[in-house]
């Protein structure tokens, strides 16, 4: 049987996958591996582990009877650099993107560039410190120029893994495209920075997500991508009409790719940015902290209603729980205009829990609550754009409350649940479909559950 394997490495879970020629899961292995710490004792992950439990895997993968492999790509975590020499040596550990970043160097860099405004708008890039990946450069370049000088690359952690395999260098658009104050989503290049600063120098040459590197011994190896922009190709290459892929998890992502219009920087501090396609086309998107929320929320109700933690996945949307909530809050507390941020605070952080007679009444007014937020997110990408579905993928997908109110909350546009197996892992292996797969790409690989409203 013919298959591609795909290394989809997150912040946590690492794994790695077959997927035969209709794009079916046909073997998978996954590893939580532990992290190590920078020079200055910051947590970050162990880039040397990681190098040999891919080398393990493929050797594993290798004596497999049943399969053989025709080829291999990367879907990784963005905002992560790894620093390499001439030889390949890498030079630095893997910073992570949470890491504090000086405000002198973030101050200074602004400063020379016009401007916080200008800059987050032509760069598509929130101001997110370490998070913009291009920053994490800037740093090393001005707090260890010795160090600077012996870079050879600086890539991305999907290319660097593309690297260990073909020893070619490459950089990738779903990387560079991806917050990291490199591109200039205006002109479609680099920023001017880049070259003033003398960085690009160590960026090797763009290489198509589509394409192949090398075909050793019939093995084709994908360049690899960025996960965000990598969960969406399924979607684009199943449907053509208008839609927004809302995928949820820790962070609630609002993806857009039919609102091709330029970020305000209004959006921008709204925690609106743009994910680059591998196709070359930016993607709108918002961002909201929902699924963590969620988590700390549901901690909060098991304490006040002593039940066990995860209660709330036996509770079914109840038309009647939810009505009876909205007429007592349109009574008192429902003042439209909030005295604080919605999207960076969720409401019911203000409530009062002994005002709910049952866990079950309580968790419904916090989805009623998260859903809310939802809504206001995911219109900063619909906004002027024909959209007529929304696809709900990840943890809030299956949460019949959230689903149910957020149909309500959209009248005119058709909600989806969508669950696909590992849409990431699938994207990297669809992007690279013409170089290792002769069938055609079938047109059944999400199922969607309708939600009316």
């Amino acid at each position: 049987m013919n298959v591609v394997a795909i290394f989809d490495i997150g912040k946590t879970n690492k794994k790695v996958f077959l997927f035969d020629e209709n794009y079916k899961i046909v073997w998978e292995k996954s590893v939580n591996l532990e992290e190590t710490a920078d020079e200055d004792g910051f947590p970050c992950e162990d880039i040397e582990l990681l190098k040999n439990w891919i080398f393990e895997g493929l050797a594993e993968i290798k004596t497999l009877n049943n399969y053989v492999l025709k080829a291999i790509n990367f879907s990784t975590y963005g905002a992560s650099f790894v620093y390499i020499d001439e030889n390949g040596k890498i030079l630095t550990p893997l910073y992570n993107y949470l890491k504090d970043y000086p405000e002198d160097l973030i101050d200074a860099f602004y400063k020379k560039y016009k401007g916080k405004e200008k800059f987050a708008a032509k760069t598509a890039s929130p101001v997110l410190g370490s998070l913009n990946s291009g920053m994490q450069i800037y740093r090393l370049k001005e707090e260890k120029p010795l160090l600077f000088e012996n870079i050879k690359y600086c890539l991305h952690l999907p290319q660097y893994l593309s690297y260990l395999l073909t020893n070619e260098a490459y950089s990738d658009i779903t990387s560079i495209g991806c917050h990291t104050n490199l591109w200039n989503f205006k002109k479609m290049k680099y920023h001017k920075w880049v070259k003033n600063e003398d960085i690009i120098s160590k960026i090797p040459p763009l290489h198509y997500g589509k394409d192949i590197i090398k075909k050793d011994n019939e093995v084709a190896i994908g360049a690899g991508l960025h996960d965000s922009s990598s969960a969406i190709i399924p979607y684009t290459i199943n449907f053509t009409e208008p839609f927004v892929l809302l995928s949820t998890g820790t962070w609630s992502i609002s993806l857009n790719p039919f609102n091709n219009k330029q970020l305000t920087f209004e959006e921008l501090q709204n925690d609106c940015l743009c994910y680059m396609q591998y196709t070359e086309k930016p993607v709108k998107a918002a961002r909201l902290f929902s699924g963590n929320e969620h988590e700390v929320q549901t901690k909060r109700l098991a304490e006040y209603f002593k039940v066990p933690v995860d209660s709330y996945k036996d509770i079914y949307f109840d038309k009647k729980i939810i009505s009876n909530l909205r007429a007592l809050n349109f009574q008192i507390l429902y003042p439209k205009k909030y005295d604080f941020d919605i999207l960076k605070e969720c409401p019911f952080q203000k409530r009062d829990l002994s005002t709910f007679n049952s866990y079950e009444v309580a968790y419904h007014q916090l989805m009623l609550d998260l859903v809310e937020q939802q809504v206001f997110s995911t219109n900063l990408v619909i906004h002027n754009s024909p959209v007529k579905k929304i696809f709900v993928d990840g943890g809030f997908s299956k949460n019949s409350i959230f689903m149910n109110l957020l149909a309500e909350a959209f009248p005119d546009i058709e909600v989806y649940a969508a669950s696909m197996a590992q849409a990431s892992a699938l994207g990297a292996a669809l992007a690279i479909h013409h170089n290792w797969n002769p069938k055609p790409i079938q047109n059944d690989l999400i199922d969607l559950k309708f939600y009316k409203h």
